[in-house]
C-alpha cells in the first residue's frame, strides 16, 4: 500500500469511453509535481507520458494528451472548513487522459479497455517495471528503433513482421526528421534481419551522394547496399504497361485522345507479338514485359496519320488524328534526358529483364540487402511514372515468385505525394493505380510499402488507409492533422493533437507493430543521410564569395548532380 501511496498523483473526476479527466492531488494547488523515478526527477503531466489508473482490481494504462490548470472558487470559514462565510479562488491541475489498455494480475498488457473505472479512481505515475510489461511483447525480436524520452534506458521494440508486412506510413513536415527516421528504421532492420530485401526510391539523392571533392558518401554500409542511378539502371520503355504508356504519351485533354488510345492498344499488342515470336506458345498480352521497337511504333502511327488514297485526294480514316501524339513522342525521343527510357543501351532484348530484376532486388553479382535507386537526375515530369514502374516491377516479381513467402520485399517510397496523388484524373493516374494495387494486394505476396511524405493530405487515401502502422513526426498543418486523424482508429484520434508538439526526431508510433501507441525518440542513425538544413547564418557571414558558374551550367546541361 505504501508503494501505491508514493506513486499516486491524482484521482479521476470524469470518465468517458475514449477520454478521462484526472485531478492532480499531489503537490501544491495548481502546481504539477515533480517525482523521482529510479533516481531521476520526472515532471508529471508531460504530453505523451503514461499513467496507471487503479481501482480495486482494475489497472488501466492511459496517455496524457493535455495538462492544464483551472480556477475554482470556494466558500471558506476562517478555520479553513468549507462554509459560506468567505470566498477564495484556488487553482487545480487537471490531466486529460486517453485510455489505451489494461494490465492484469499476471503482468500482462492487453490493448483496449473492458473494465472502466468510476470517478474517484486513483491515478499513479507509471513505474519502470510497468513500462517493461507494456513493451515486453516484442522484446525477444530485438528490433528497437527508438526509446522513451522520459526513460532513455527503455528501448521500444516493434514487431518487424507487422511493421513492414502490414504497410507503414512515415509522415511529418519538412525538417521534422523523416529522412533521419527512415535511415534509422532501415539500419536497424538490416542489423536485426541480415537477409532483408529493401528497395528505396530516393527522389532527392539523400541516401547516397558525392561531396565537392567527388567522394561518395552513403547512409548505409556499402557491404549492405547496392546503389543505382535510375538512368544507369535503365527502366526501358518496353516494360511500361498500356496505362503507363497512355500517361507518358497521350494528353488526356486532347479531343483525339480516345482514338489515340484505341490505336495504341492495337499497335502495342501487335508489336509485342511480332518481336517475340521465339517465345513459342506463350500468350502475350498488351502488358507483357517483352521488347518491341519504339521506332516501329512511331512509324505505324505516322503511316496511319498520313494515309491517303486516290493520289492524295481521299484521306484515310485516321488522317490527322495523331498529330499531338507524334509531336509528344518525337520530342521526348530526341531529348537526351529520356535516353535511359527510350534509348536503352543494356536493356535491348526481352532477355535483359532477368538482369534488371536481379539488380534491383539485391541479387546482382554481389548480393545486397538494400537497393537505393536515385531518381534525382531523372526529369521531373517522368519521375513519378518511373518510380511507380519500379514499384510495379517489385510487385510483379513476387507475384510470380513461387517462393515469395521466403523473399519478402519492402518498397520505401520517398516523397510519395509526388507520384501517389490523392486526386484521381491527374497526369499520374497510372502511377497511382500501380501503387494502390500494391497497397491492397502486396502483403499477400510479400511486398510491403513504406510511404514517406511531408504532405499526407496529398497522398492517395487508398494507399494510406491500407497502412497498418503510422510513424508520425511533427505535423503542424491543420489539414494534414485532420487527414491523419481520419486514418487512425477512432479511439486513438485524439492522440494526433500531440503531433504539433513533437521535437525533431520524436515520433508518435501507432499501429499493429507496437503494443501501445507510443511517443518515442528515434535513435540517431549512423551514418546519417544527406538531409541537413542549410545554415543561412553561417554561410551568409562566412560563405562562398564566388562560384564556378560554368560548372553549374555544365551540370545542368548534362543533367548530372
Amino acid at each position: 500500500m505504501t508503494e501505491e501511496l508514493d506513486t499516486r498523483i491524482g484521482q479521476i473526476v470524469d470518465v468517458r469511453e475514449s477520454r478521462m479527466i484526472a485531478l492532480v492531488t499531489r503537490g501544491e494547488d495548481g502546481v504539477f509535481p515533480i517525482v523521482e523515478v529510479d533516481g531521476k526527477a520526472m515532471p508529471i503531466g508531460q504530453l505523451g507520458a503514461y499513467v496507471v489508473i487503479r481501482q480495486l482490481e482494475i489497472q488501466i494504462v492511459a496517455m496524457v494528451i493535455r495538462a492544464y490548470t483551472e480556477e475554482r472558487g470556494l466558500h471558506m470559514s476562517p478555520d479553513g472548513s468549507v462554509q459560506g462565510s468567505s470566498f477564495r479562488t484556488v487553482n487545480r491541475g487537471l490531466l486529460n487522459l486517453i485510455p489505451l489498455g489494461q494490465l492484469d494480475g499476471k503482468e500482462n498488457f492487453q490493448r483496449g479497455v473492458i473494465d472502466f473505472p468510476v470517478p474517484g479512481a486513483e491515478v499513479h505515475y507509471i513505474r519502470p517495471q510497468e513500462v517493461d510489461i507494456l513493451f515486453k511483447r516484442y522484446r525477444h525480436l530485438g528490433y528497437a528503433p527508438g526509446y522513451l524520452p522520459s526513460m532513455i534506458d527503455k528501448e521500444i521494440c516493434l514487431d518487424p513482421s507487422n511493421l513492414f508486412g502490414r504497410h507503414l506510413a512515415i509522415l511529418g513536415q519538412s525538417g521534422s526528421g523523416k529522412s533521419w527516421g527512415v535511415t534509422n528504421i532501415i539500419q536497424k532492420a538490416v542489423q536485426t534481419m541480415p537477409n532483408a530485401h529493401i528497395i528505396i526510391l530516393d527522389l532527392h539523392g539523400e541516401y547516397v551522394w558525392r561531396d565537392e571533392q567527388g567522394n561518395t558518401h552513403a547512409a548505409f554500409d556499402e557491404s549492405h547496399m547496392a546503389y543505382f542511378d535510375a538512368r544507369d539502371l535503365e527502366i526501358p520503355y518496353w516494360l511500361l504497361t498500356y496505362s503507363e504508356m497512355i500517361d507518358l504519351l497521350i494528353d488526356a485533354n486532347d479531343p483525339k485522345a480516345p482514338t489515340q488510345k484505341a490505336f495504341l492498344r492495337e499497335v502495342l499488342l501487335a508489336l509485342r507479338k511480332k518481336s517475340n515470336q521465339d517465345l513459342g506458345d506463350i500468350q502475350l498480352s498488351i502488358d507483357s514485359p517483352v521488347y518491341f521497337s519504339m521506332v516501329e511504333l512511331y512509324a505505324q502511327f505516322k503511316r496511319a496519320n498520313e494515309q491517303t488514297s486516290d493520289f492524295g485526294k481521299t484521306k484515310g480514316p485516321l488522317y490527322g488524328q495523331f498529330d499531338e501524339f507524334m509531336v509528344k513522342l518525337q520530342s521526348r525521343f530526341n531529348d537526351t534526358r529520356y535516353d535511359f527510357l527510350f534509348k536503352p543501351k543494356k536493356r535491348k532484348s526481352s532477355d535483359s529483364l532477368v538482369d534488371l530484376l536481379r539488380d534491383f532486388v539485391g541479387l546482382g553479382d554481389e548480393k545486397r540487402q538494400i537497393t537505393v535507386i536515385d531518381f534525382s537526375s531523372v526529369p521531373f515530369d517522368v519521375r513519378p511514372m518511373v518510380s511507380a514502374q519500379i514499384g510495379r516491377l517489385a510487385f510483379e516479381f513476387n507475384y510470380w515468385n513461387p517462393r515469395s513467402d521466403e523473399f519478402p520485399i519492402l518498397l520505401v517510397c520517398e516523397e510519395a505525394h509526388n507520384y501517389i496523388p490523392r486526386e484521381a484524373g491527374t497526369q499520374y493516374d497510372g502511377a497511382r493505380r500501380s501503387m494502390e494495387r500494391i497497397a491492397k494486394e502486396g502483403r499477400k505476396y510479400g511486398v510491403g510499402l513504406a510511404v514517406v511524405s511531408q504532405r499526407p493530405a496529398e497522398v492517395s487515401e487508398t494507399v494510406l488507409a491500407q497502412c497498418g502502422n503510422y510513424i508520425c513526426f511533427r505535423v503542424t498543418n491543420p489539414d494534414d492533422q485532420e487527414y491523419i486523424r481520419g486514418l487512425v482508429p477512432d479511439a486513438e484520434g485524439d492522440l494526433v493533437n500531440i503531433l504539433s508538439a513533437l521535437g525533431r526526431g520524436e515520433v508518435l508510433a501507432l499501429g499493429e507493430a507496437i503494443p501501445i501507441p507510443t511517443r518515442l525518440r528515434m535513435f540517431k542513425p549512423d551514418p546519417e543521410p544527406n538531409s541537413h538544413n542549410v545554415d543561412y547564418y553561417q554561410h551568409w557571414r562566412e560563405g562562398a564569395h564566388d562560384l564556378d558558374v560554368g560548372r553549374i551550367v555544365d551540370r545542368w546541361r548534362r543533367q548530372g548532380r
